[in-house]
């Protein structure tokens, strides 16, 4: 008796079939993905310039001023040999420090340009700092620097070469935070020293120095050149 054998028929298998994504979905992925990159990036640049705001505002807030080895006065404009009342109110707060026996020495930075008939806001300085006092010998006027950055490389090779060990520096409260951080990076120790008040700074003035104190600091720590920024040194 002979047996026949029966074979299964054979089961196909085959691939599920992927769904091609259209244009237009794959472009609103596209889209997704970018404002979620874009609010990342802005939370970041949120909280990174809040960070520097609270920094200069502190550091604007707080007089650090203590006996050390030199004062140091950061240029802004001068008008024909006369300091401009920024500069002016920084040279007193120099002269009240010098006053108090703070240090004995007082440099004052700031060179000049080819519109100021070669007049430097650091020989303008040394002069009112003679005129209100300072013998001439307790006197070093800087007068080739340009900005807040060529003003801290000066200070560094004054302090180098008069061998200074710590300076209280004098500049405006809302600049003092750069100014420490510049100092800091070229191997100095500062206090820092707000001058006083200059009248009345109304909110939109006093948000124009922070922005731009902000923007400021932002870009000399991405190592971009900001001469352009401020021009002359923070006038």
């Amino acid at each position: 008796m002979g047996f026949t054998s029966i074979s299964s028929p054979k089961r196909r298998f085959s691939l599920p079939k992927l769904r091609k994504r259209s244009p237009r979905r794959r472009e609103s992925m596209a889209r997704l993905l970018l404002r979620r990159l874009l609010g990342v990036v802005l939370l970041l640049a949120l909280g990174w310039f809040g960070w520097v705001y609270l920094q200069i505002k502190a550091v604007a807030g707080h007089d650090e001023a203590r006996p050390a080895d030199a004062i140091a006065v950061f240029g802004a404009a001068e008008y024909g040999g006369r300091p401009s009342p920024v500069l002016h109110a920084r040279l007193d707060h120099a002269v009240e420090l010098y006053r108090m026996q703070m240090a004995p020495l007082v440099i004052t930075l700031g060179g000049g340009s080819d519109l100021d008939k070669g007049m430097t806001e650091g020989g303008v300085g040394r002069d009112y700092l003679l005129a209100n006092g300072v013998p001439f010998e307790q006197i070093v006027a800087e007068t080739r620097s340009v900005d807040t950055e060529q003003q801290v490389r000066r200070l560094a090779e004054i302090a180098r070469e008069r061998h200074l060990n710590s300076i209280v520096v004098v500049s405006d409260g809302t600049h003092l935070f750069r100014v420490r951080k510049l100092c800091q990076d070229a191997g100095l120790t500062v206090y820092t020293s707000p001058r006083g008040p200059l009248g009345h700074i109304d909110d939109y003035d006093l948000s124009l120095r922070y922005f731009h104190e902000m923007l400021s600091y932002t870009l000399l720590r991405l190592h971009v050149n900001i001469g352009w920024l401020h021009g002359r040194a923070d006038a």
